[in-house]
């Protein structure tokens, strides 16, 4: 890791930077495959398979089976579907916290409003499949989908893994599709003659996909959040493990290469515990290659003070923030710009990625300054419903012809003088 000691407050910035990508260049060379989509389909999907991922589409069927989905239980251990319906009661029970409650409010007198959730009819769900089968982010998507009501989720990953299948039935998914990359959000957004068209697409994946969410959205395409690379800050003093920490870092270097890791300290003593002992979990990561790339690129900044940190970090908005000091829950009320925010030596970012219940899409690239992470809302449209009697109207009519005269929008005022000369004339 880079050390970093004492910046100064105008070196934060260029310090904090995410790494620049050609998104320009990902962009030119994205839109021929939205295009290719759009304009033919299935057959398109089916050439770009064999060009990009090697798979005969012919030969598998673009749609995964309910058979095939059926047999995905029996391929699983009994621990690892323990695991994942554990995670999906968890996960349930926190999103399922989120529904509100329908509240008529008076205004004044006999004028009524009020506001409802529903769900967006169409929802598309992107898995990705490439280095790791990310099953758990089918519950993260698939379970607020189905709290929502969504009446059409589709699901499209190119990791044809038991695992994600399993998990995609015990969310109601039945439509799941053997497509991946820029043509999967294609497929989503512009319909093919297998794939249903979506009013709205969610979900993780490389910065092709990202791209590709990014050219649709200009289109029209409700999407979930802009996204980059996965990230971590963990800020820690004299209280936290070193061995939690580093732990917690390579848990996101892990990811990939383009992970981003940061450190912030008071100590100087943690962090030579946490340089020691970084080189000896490292060595023995299966992805150690990966996540080694990763921790090249990052940073451990010492600050002087908690103020500092604390400055620091809601710059840096990082989409996971994990706060190994004492009085964690103190200090998390002075974040206000972070994704999702762990407490404490004891809950690991890996807690949240899976099963504690949060859900683990969250905004990336510093856009927790502005946007949430997926929660039920993302699912749901809200509609407001207003009613007004006639007594109501008398009382609120003089407002609305005001206004509207004042604005020289004269038929929005006879709208309402029209009904008040009716009510004069009973």
């Amino acid at each position: 890791m880079q050390l970093i000691p004492f910046p100064d407050r105008s070196e934060w910035p260029a310090l904090l930077a995410r790494p620049v990508q050609s998104s320009a260049q990902i962009e030119t060379a994205v839109a021929p495959i939205l295009a290719q989509v759009k304009a033919g389909g299935d057959a398109a999907l089916i050439e770009l398979a064999k060009r990009f991922d090697r798979v005969d589409l012919t030969a598998t069927g673009i749609q995964v089976t309910a058979e095939e989905l059926a047999a995905a239980e029996a391929q699983l251990s009994d621990e690892l579907k323990a695991a994942i319906r554990q995670a999906y009661a968890n996960i349930r029970t926190f999103h399922a916290a989120q529904k509100q409650s329908v509240e008529k409010i008076e205004t004044m007198p006999g004028v009524t409003c009020w506001r409802r959730s529903v769900g967006i009819e169409k929802v598309g769900l992107y898995i990705p499949g490439g280095t790791a089968p990310l099953f758990s982010t089918v519950l993260m998507l698939g379970v607020p989908a189905q709290l929502a009501g969504c009446r059409e989720v589709v699901l499209c990953t190119p990791g044809n893994h038991p695992a994600i299948y399993f998990a995609a039935q015990l969310v109601g998914i039945t439509k799941v599709f053997r497509v991946g990359g820029a043509q999967a959000i294609a497929a989503m957004a512009y319909g093919t003659k297998t794939i249903p068209q979506v009013y709205k697409i969610f979900g993780p994946g490389n910065q092709y996909v990202t791209a590709a969410k990014m050219l649709v959205a200009k289109e029209g395409m409700a999407i979930d959040m802009p996204a980059g690379p996965s990230e971590v800050a963990v800020y820690a003093d004299d209280t936290a493990i070193p061995a939690f920490v580093v732990a917690d870092l390579l848990s996101q270097a892990e990811h990939g290469a383009d992970s981003q890791v940061l450190l912030v300290t008071t100590s100087k003593k943690l962090l030579s515990s946490v340089n020691l002992a970084l080189s000896t979990q490292l060595d023995r990561l299966p992805r150690r290659d990966l996540a080694a790339q990763a921790i090249q690129n990052s940073k451990a900044i010492l600050v002087e003070t908690q103020d500092e940190a604390i400055d620091l970090l809601n710059q840096y908005a990082a989409e996971h923030l994990i706060l190994s000091v004492a009085d964690a829950e103190a200090i998390a009320e002075k974040i206000i710009n972070a994704g999702s925010i762990f407490l404490g030596n004891y809950t690991p970012e890996s807690a949240g990625d899976y099963a504690s219940g949060t859900n683990h899409t969250l905004p990336t690239n510093g856009f927790a300054r502005a946007y949430s992470g997926v929660s039920l809302d993302s699912f749901v449209k809200k509609i407001t419903v207003q009613s007004i009697t006639p007594e109501g109207l008398r009382r609120l009519g003089p407002v609305v012809e005001a206004m509207a005269e004042a604005e020289s929008l004269d038929a929005h005022k006879r709208a309402v003088s029209i009904r008040l000369k009716a009510l004069d004339e009973l």
